[in-house]
């Protein structure tokens, strides 16, 4: 079996596939992509293409050895995201040959049953409120949101006040048997997180996910040992290498995204990393079906896993959802806040290629992330 074509297809809200065909007729997909950098990994692609075609299909790890460190310039989120998402291709059409899940090809199952989180958004109280109670009444038992909009450098009282108003809010929804997390998104500076931390410690959030921007490591240390909360972050890390450091820190759980850290392979090896550190795995993907398929083949077959991050209904989604490019939503299912075990083989996802190459051709996307600026007219963090 050779491969004998690969594809890509950019489709709403902001993703992309890989279409990655053998000589044999089994074809697996993928989802590599950098949320409104969605170009230049689509050229990535292409690049690693010459490569990849007329190869052996199954010899994943040598490929994924190969396509990371056969140019003499390496690493960064559009290589490691191109990777990714033909690393999970690889890994489909293999499941698909030998007729079994990724999860069996893995080691095998550890758990029946994926804890997942839905994100939910608001910017006043009621809002808020009504937002999280739609989820738990839903079924969801654990919910995710942004801790604050655009934050100074050094916080006014507002601020902080609207930080904790949120976590507040929350924490009155869903009482003590469910659980929330609070995403600062980089948005917050070493200082404002110091002051913030130990305030959130009443509400008892499930955890404080990117405290402060990958940037600020050094900051990480302090942070573990002021905050009495588990920290997590790993979005914008793309190796097991990067996730050193903060593990070394103590953060409690690590976010590596199955479309960014190069793919399963990767993925799987950063899991193991954080084991090694009492630490656990809460796969970053507010994305689409590919790379939530991807991350639960990780999942059941973690034992350090926690929680996945799933996009339906999130709020990036306005032009299509989780489910519209899936032939089939069972394997999608929730049932109790959790997705249920199947034996699907390969990814266990069939993507509707018909839907796919229909948005490709409609225009796909150009999404780009908003840029904020303070008042005065400064760069701020989104």
């Amino acid at each position: 079996m050779k491969i004998s074509r690969i594809e890509t297809f950019l489709a709403p809200p902001r993703w992309m596939f890989v279409r990655v065909e053998t000589d044999a007729g089994v074809v697996g997909w993928g989802e590599p992509v950098v949320e409104g950098r969605a170009e230049p990994v689509r050229a990535a692609v292409a690049v690693l293409a010459e490569y990849l075609l007329g190869q052996d299909p199954a010899r994943i790890e040598d490929h994924w050895q190969v396509m990371t460190k056969g140019g003499f310039y390496r690493g960064g989120p559009v290589l490691s995201s191109a990777v990714a998402g033909l690393d999970q291709a690889l890994w489909d059409i293999k499941g698909k040959h030998c007729g079994m899940p990724v999860h069996q090809l893995l080691g095998g199952p550890v758990r029946e049953r994926v804890r997942a989180y839905a994100w939910v958004g608001g910017d006043d109280p009621g809002a808020i409120r009504d937002a999280v109670t739609a989820q738990a009444e839903a079924g969801f038992t654990a919910v995710k949101m942004n801790g604050c909009g655009r934050m100074s450098p050094v916080a006014t009282r507002a601020e902080v006040r609207a930080c904790l108003l949120r976590a507040g809010t929350v924490r009155e929804v869903l009482g003590d048997e469910r659980d929330f997390a609070l995403d600062f998104h980089g948005r917050v500076s070493p200082s404002n997180a110091r002051r913030l931390l130990p305030l959130l410690a009443e509400y008892a959030p499930m955890f404080v996910e990117e405290p402060v921007l990958p940037e600020h490591t050094e900051a990480l240390p302090g942070l573990v040992g002021a905050a009495n909360i588990p920290l997590a972050l790993g979005e914008r890390l793309y190796t097991r290498r990067e996730f050193l450091a903060p593990l070394q820190a103590g953060v409690a759980i690590v976010q590596p995204d199955v479309s960014h850290a190069g793919g399963i392979s990767e993925l799987r090896r950063i899991a193991a990393l954080a084991e090694t550190y009492g630490a656990l795995l809460a796969p970053h993907c507010p994305l689409g079906p590919v790379a939530l398929a991807a991350c639960l083949q990780v999942a059941f077959t973690t034992p350090n896993f926690l929680i996945q991050e799933q996009s339906l209904g999130i709020h990036y989604n306005r032009d299509a959802d989780l489910l519209d490019y899936a032939v089939d939503p069972e394997p999608f299912r929730f049932e109790r806040g959790a997705l249920l075990r199947t034996d699907r083989p390969g990814l266990g996802v069939e993507v509707d290629e018909h839907a796919v190459r229909a948005a490709d051709a409609a225009g796909g996307h150009a999404w780009r992330n908003p840029v904020w600026r303070y008042d005065d007219g400064a760069f701020a963090e989104w």
